[in-house]
């Protein structure tokens, strides 16, 4: 199975959060917080969303930042994912 996101969404697959910190120190469970890095799955088509003419601005293997409590999470085949609109993507990470 895949997903295939329709309109303006994004299907991400997030990152796994370091559980130390850069000093060293180990982060308990119930101290991290969840990640807002991910990386891009799927991207949806775009085109007209609400009257507007959308253009997908990211790509497949891009890594980005999201809003923190944006999209829905779905779990697939044992794997997590977050599908989200392209407008709760802030940022994308480039090397």
């Amino acid at each position: 199975m895949k997903l295939v996101p329709l309109g303006d969404r994004v299907v991400l697959k997030q990152l796994l959060a370091e559980e130390t910190t850069k000093s060293g120190i180990v982060l308990p469970g119930q101290a991290k917080e969840k990640p807002q890095q991910a990386e891009v799955v799927a991207v949806g088509p775009g085109g007209m969303i609400d009257g507007k003419e959308v253009t997908m601005q990211v790509k497949v293997g891009d890594k980005v930042i999201y809003s923190k409590y944006a999209g829905t999470e779905v779990k697939l085949d044992d794997e997590e994912y977050i599908v989200v609109k392209q407008n709760d993507i802030l940022a994308v990470v480039e090397n």
